[in-house]
């Protein structure tokens, strides 16, 4: 009887033991939002971040949400108009608190934006509203909940003004419908009306009006609703004001508010147990037949799963070859992805490529002798540069890309002005020019330095570097454009017998040696001065009338005004000047012969910057320039002052090591020598630490703006260190380097960084046709950008700057540095 009751009992606890694993685990399956040791809400398939970073103007930041792998909005606060732009206010961030036991983080904000307002040029535009405010927001299964309580109600001259905002990315939803209550829309790909006149200006109606609005309902990874609890929602086009803004969900804070202001739940639809896709890096511009070959996978960080990873060949018949077949090496977690490799250097033989995963396959890519000798580094001769060439008409066959542009250049920037992009004019004009008084000389040479047109100094003396560079180490003599400076005309796809690359070393050397013999001095920057011609999209020429201003200029241009000219601003800035110096005596020694004239002019200049700020004591920049001098002049001045400087170049090795090493051979101070190795060799024991903390092998270092031009120079750098030095380290950091630009880098987006250029590239990016949602062919773009903070992203969108932004300043030209060397050094 004892043992049946034994028996009874074992049974029992055995059923129990069983209902409380199986109750465990249905606890553990069932997935909830939750504070993570990032300080942000997660769970598969759903994150929010909260003022993780703070790049509003570049919706990037406030209240962020990735829904299924994709930042889906953006910039959820508080906001003084209905569809802000890049310019308009934001509030001041005072505290930030997370509480993981109550699972919810506290923001106390506030306007005016006391940061901002010290940024004079992004004035304070209503310096008499003040008022602060909190936002909790606060995980509930798997939705959020935004409150938003008020210190005291709004002043009566703002009711019904400000309200809670939060951004959503356009881009995915073209095409998609919502549900506001009971009413349907769409969202459309382009602004449409109708306008009605609000606070005594005209904007966009709103799309829809409700309590309840559902977006993208019939879409099971897009689904996502958000519910007021105390107020009407507004679904706004914030397009209606400037073309790259955001559809806007927004609640006006109620008259008289103050606790519990806005309340809303957030609540996505979640596919069950999701995780991200896995994602095949490659270089999509292809391998050179003996150029190492390694593929990175990007996984979600849970999974786990062994990875074999298959190498295809497409034979001519269509059929594929399986060449190798093996498990990849797992590297580990990097941010929110868990990372594979797969190398295969070892196949060698010419064809065509992919990598397969399961389902998942790669672009296809080439493999052979000649990979890089077509259609990779070419682009930027043929389009980029030309394209972005300032004081000159641009003609290509049938199309031109700008008209003749900004021939009126430029009047005496007017002192004690800080202009809106940055730019600064003290209280002297530093020249013999007064303010708004026309400099001549200036409306030949250049490179519209950006989307926005300006012509910066250094971007246009770190282009001219780069290509002498270039052309005095590969000797490229590639022509396929007519540049004409007499006539300010370019005929792309027409050649003239010369060299290309010399040509546009030509154009930006006019640019600053005109400005230097105008000013006496360098120019700082030349832009547009007034806001509604800095915004302007497509053609440049446009911006200006091309007629030089003067207080008898007859009718005014499409701004109201007849004083349409950009504005030229100067400085004293001896790192610049330096810098300018090094570049110009680097154009020198590539011009003589071609330009002689010019080449003189070149070196002049810098010899006359050396002398300006031989005593500054930013020991970097002096480095580089007495580099330079040297070894155009040859004068042993320069080459003594190197070995002086031998404590700084050891102090400063990772700046200036890459540089010295190109004049060591004729430096016979043996301490100095001695020094500089050991120097070398412990920055190549930190760089090994740098580069293999990260899967992608070089210095990787997310901010809010995308890498790819650092990690160029970077490349640039170790191509000297190996020439120079033969360190073999160098050389497989700058083909790392390369690797990254066309398709090694983070995130789902495995585009080529140039636009035009391997397989798979960016071809929608922030250029002077970015409005087309279209690109310039050779542009390379900054990259994958880091939403703070472990989201990289880059997205299939015209406007964000951050990510997509064409720059001249030596970005295009590093990229064809960089082929060209990889072709030099694996070519032989």
């Amino acid at each position: 009887m004892a043992k049946r009751k034994q028996h009874i009992n074992l049974i029992k606890h055995t059923i129990l033991l069983v209902i409380g694993i199986s109750i465990l685990l249905c606890i553990q399956g069932q997935e909830k939002l939750s504070l993570n040791e990032q300080g942000y809400f997660e769970m598969p398939g759903f994150n929010v971040f909260v003022f993780s970073d703070s790049y509003m103007e570049g919706h990037q930041g406030g209240i962020q949400i990735i829904h299924h792998g994709n930042r889906i909005a953006a910039n959820g606060d508080v906001r003084l108009e209905g569809t802000p732009g890049q310019w308009q206010a934001f509030a001041q961030l005072d505290n930030k608190s997370i509480d993981k036991n109550a699972q919810t983080i506290t923001l106390s904000l506030s306007y005016p934006n006391i940061e901002v307002q010290t940024r004079k040029f992004n004035p304070i535009q209503y310096p008499d509203l003040e008022f602060s405010y909190r936002i909790n927001v606060k995980a509930e299964d798997q939705s959020i909940r935004i409150i938003v309580d008020l210190n005291k109600p709004l002043p009566k001259k703002w009711e019904g003004k400000i309200g809670f905002h939060l951004e959503l990315f356009p881009g995915d939803l073209f095409g998609r419908y919502y549900l506001m209550d009971d009413r349907a829309g769409i969202f459309s790909p382009q602004l449409n009306g109708p306008f009605h006149k609000i606070n005594h200006e005209y904007d966009v109606m709103p799309m829809a009006e409700g309590i309840n609005l559902v977006i993208a309902p019939e879409s099971e990874e897009q689904r996502i609703s958000i519910r007021s609890y105390n107020g009407t929602i507004e679904l706004l086009d914030g397009r209606a004001q400037h073309n790259n803004g955001w559809f806007i969900v927004r609640s006006i804070i109620p008259k008289g508010a103050k606790e519990h202001a806005i309340e809303w739940l957030i609540t996505p639809n979640l596919i069950k147990s999701w995780k991200s896709d896995p994602v095949i890096h490659i270089n999509q511009a292809g391998y050179l037949s003996n150029q190492p070959k390694t593929a990175l996978i990007e996984c979600d960080k849970s999974d786990t799963t062994i990875k074999t990873i298959t190498l295809n060949k497409v034979l001519s018949d269509g059929k594929t070859q399986t060449v190798i077949s093996e498990i990849a090496k797992e590297w580990g977690i990097y941010q929110r992805y868990r990372y594979f490799n797969f190398d295969f250097t070892s196949v060698t033989e010419s064809g065509i490529y992919f990598l397969s995963l399961n389902d998942h396959q790669s672009e296809l890519f080439g493999i052979g002798d000649d990979i890089y000798d077509r259609n990779v580094w070419q682009p930027i001769l043929e389009y980029f540069l030309p394209v972005q060439m300032c004081h000159m008409r641009v003609n290509d066959r049938y199309k031109v890309w700008h008209g003749l542009c900004h021939m009126d250049d430029a009047r005496m920037a007017p002192v004690n002005t800080m202009h809106f992009d940055g730019y600064a004019q003290d209280s002297s004009t530093l020249t013999r020019y007064r303010s708004g008084e026309h400099v001549p000389g200036l409306n030949a040479g250049g490179w519209h330095d950006a989307g926005d047109y300006d012509l910066r100094v250094e971007s246009q003396g770190g282009t001219v570097y780069v290509l002498s560079m270039i052309y005095e180490l590969f000797g490229i003599d590639y022509d396929i454009t007519t540049i004409d400076q007499s006539s300010h005309l370019v005929e792309m796809h027409v050649p003239d017998g010369k060299p290309d690359v010399l040509q546009q070393i030509e154009h930006g050397a006019i640019s600053i040696v005109r400005g230097y013999q105008s000013l006496g001095r360098l120019y700082r920057g030349i832009i547009c001065s007034d806001l509604r011609q800095y915004v302007i999209l497509g053609d440049g020429s446009t911006m200006t009338d091309n007629v030089s201003y003067t207080s008898e200029s007859g009718l005014p241009s499409w701004l109201g005004k007849t004083n349409d000219d950009r504005w030229v601003f100067t400085d004293s800035n001896p790192v610049r000047e330096l810098m300018v110096c090094s570049h110009l005596a680097t154009a020198s020694r590539v011009l003589k012969g071609y330009n002689d004239t010019l080449s003189e002019q070149c070196v002049a200049i810098a010899e006359l910057l050396w002398q300006a700020n031989h005593e500054s004591e930013n020991v970097v920049p002096k480095i580089q320039a007495l580099v330079e001098l040297y070894i155009t002049t040859e004068k042993e001045v320069y080459l003594d002052a190197i070995v002086t400087m031998d404590e700084d170049i050891r102090t400063n090795i990772a700046k200036c090591g890459w540089t010295v090493s190109r004049i060591l051979k004729d430096i016979d101070d043996n301490a100095f020598r001695r020094g500089f190795t050991i120097a070398l060799q412990g920055y190549y024991r930190e760089l090994k630490k740098t580069t293999e903390s990260n899967p992608f092998l070089v210095p990787y270092h997310p901010r809010i703006w995308g890498s790819a031009w650092n990690i160029e120079k970077f490349g640039i750098e170790q191509y000297y260190l190996f020439r120079t030095l033969g360190n073999n380290d160098s050389k497989e950091y700058f083909l790392n380097a390369l690797n990254y630009i066309l398709g090694i880098h983070p995130g789902e987006n495995t585009s080529s960084f140039v636009s035009g250029v391997g397989t798979k590239s960016v071809t929608v990016a922030y250029g002077l046709n970015r409005d087309d949602w279209s690109y310039i062919p050779g542009g390379v773009i900054s990259g994958t950008a880091n939403i703070k903070p472990d989201f990289p992203e880059l997205k299939v969108w015209p406007y964000l700057w951050q990510q997509t932004e064409y720059m001249v300043s030596g970005a295009a030209s590093g990229f064809t540095f960089l082929v060209l060397a990889a072709r030099e050094v694996l070519g032989e």
